[in-house]
């Protein structure tokens, strides 16, 4: 491979489809050898076809060009090979290597801009000529589409920058075993008006608070976003979901007793928000489900905790209090309701009662849920399970001292555990396997292939 590549691979494609690959090879022989093997093997795949499919050869320039059928060509220059899935690009490259005048990429601003941006280190580079790109109908509709408010308020900033942005860079490092990107656009985001103004700080040395860490994480995110602000704009932002916003601050409404959502519930939170995801740790008195999902929590910090615990927890209670009666209607067990104590720290917790399980079935996807409410100093924790409320709680006690400084300019943070993604799948690999089945009609064993190759590769990261 290196004596094939060392020199270099470069992958073009263009608006119109086109695609052209040049490989650069060190050794000249070998390049010359891989080009027999590829005729030979595209001749016996011809050979059922007309005579029009089969391999052939054409001159242009001087350039002995090698038709792979229909489409494919490519021809050799020195030590490099030239292939593209349309004959008639192959001249435009053979008259820009003869024509020294011809404007070339390298040219071109953005591209310098973008490829400076990249570093001089990296391994790989790619640009996006986001411009062309952008002039796609369904890229362009995309980009001009309104958003969603969850949408806007979790990429506002990103789609922002990609909207006023003409090229796109990527750089790929290694160093040791870790593989790094880098990506960088050229455009400048507005965050003085739009849904961008809520998604980062305004003072620069403001920004997200640094990532939870709890044993058996699997995901962590954090974000600094301005929730008060952002919905007291929704009219402004999102005129037309006015109807669908008035239906939901209803049923707020009911769970924090007629309160004003903007004013007097999002108000009580600070703009830093994490987000947790755990695989689980299951209470041995009750066991695992046979289908195991992770654990996830969402941490808030409140400007008045000691007034807002109470309304928290009333409303809390009546989410739990609703989701019993829906499930009474349909006759299925409700949660109990708890007040358990993990290091001195009391909090509200609730529970499914195990009472007349048949333990040679399996527990109920439903056991994967213990949710649980905790108010510690000024974090609110709403956590899918009791065992990842009591993780944080040991976490959050730990930041007070020293206490967390915020990531400065930063808006957004999210890391990815994989060897414990691996380990959940590798837990849910019968269930994964079945899915499989069902949803694919594969057999056992393709169905068992295809897991397993998802497992190796999330184990290998």
């Amino acid at each position: 491979v290196r004596k094939l590549s060392g020199g270099g691979v470069t992958l073009a494609v263009q608006p119109d489809g086109t695609v052209l690959l040049t490989v650069d090879a060190v050794d000249e022989k070998m390049l010359r050898d891989l080009r027999d093997t590829i005729v030979t093997f595209a001749q016996g795949d011809t050979a059922n076809r007309d005579a029009a499919d089969q391999v052939r050869s054409t001159q242009y320039a001087g350039m002995t060009v090698r038709h792979l059928g229909k489409e494919q060509a490519y021809f050799i220059q020195g030590g490099r090979l030239v292939f593209s899935n349309l004959p008639s690009a192959l001249k435009g490259v053979i008259d820009r290597s003869r024509d020294q005048s011809q404007s070339r990429l390298a040219s071109l601003p953005a591209y310098r801009q973008a490829r400076q941006a990249a570093g001089s280190g990296a391994a790989a580079v790619a640009f996006v000529n986001l411009a062309a790109l952008k002039s796609h109908p369904p890229i362009r509709a995309a980009l001009d589409a309104k958003q969603s408010p969850l949408v806007a308020l979790l990429l506002a900033r990103a789609i922002e920058a990609v909207r006023q942005s003409t090229w796109l860079s990527v750089g790929l490092s290694v160093a040791g075993n870790t593989l790094a990107v880098d990506m960088h656009v050229d455009g400048k985001v507005d965050t003085a008006s739009g849904p961008a103004a809520f998604a980062g700080p305004q003072d620069p040395q403001q920004g997200a608070w640094p990532n939870l860490a709890v044993p058996r994480r699997i995901a962590a995110l954090s974000l600094y976003r301005d929730l008060h602000g952002f919905y007291a704009a929704k009219d402004e932002l999102f005129p037309e979901r006015t109807s669908g916003l008035i239906f939901f601050e209803n049923m707020m409404g009911i769970f924090f007793s007629g309160r004003d959502l903007t004013e007097e519930v999002l108000a009580e939170t600070t703009p830093e928000v994490r987000v947790v995801v755990a695989r689980q740790k299951y209470a041995p008195q009750v066991g695992a489900p046979t289908v195991q999902f992770p654990s996830f929590a969402l941490v808030f910090r409140l400007h008045h905790p000691e007034a807002f615990a109470e309304v928290a927890e009333e409303a809390w209670q009546k989410a739990v209090g609703l989701i019993n009666f829906t499930r009474g209607q349909q006759a299925m067990p409700g949660l109990i309701i708890d007040r358990p104590t993990h290091q001195g720290t009391q909090f509200t917790a609730a529970h499914f009662s195990t009472i007349g399980q048949d333990e040679n079935e399996g527990l109920d996807v439903r056991f994967n849920f213990r949710p649980s409410l905790v108010t510690l100093g000024d974090y609110l924790v709403l956590s899918s399970t009791e065992s990842l409320a009591d993780d944080l709680i040991d976490t959050l006690k730990r930041e007070t001292n020293p206490p967390v400084k915020p990531l400065a300019g930063v808006d957004s943070l999210i890391e990815i555990d994989a060897a414990e993604l691996a380990s959940l799948l590798r837990n849910n690999r019968a269930s994964l396997v079945r899915q499989n089945m069902v949803e694919k009609g594969s057999s056992e064993a393709e169905a068992e292939a295809s897991i397993d190759m998802l497992l190796a590769i999330a184990q290998t990261l």
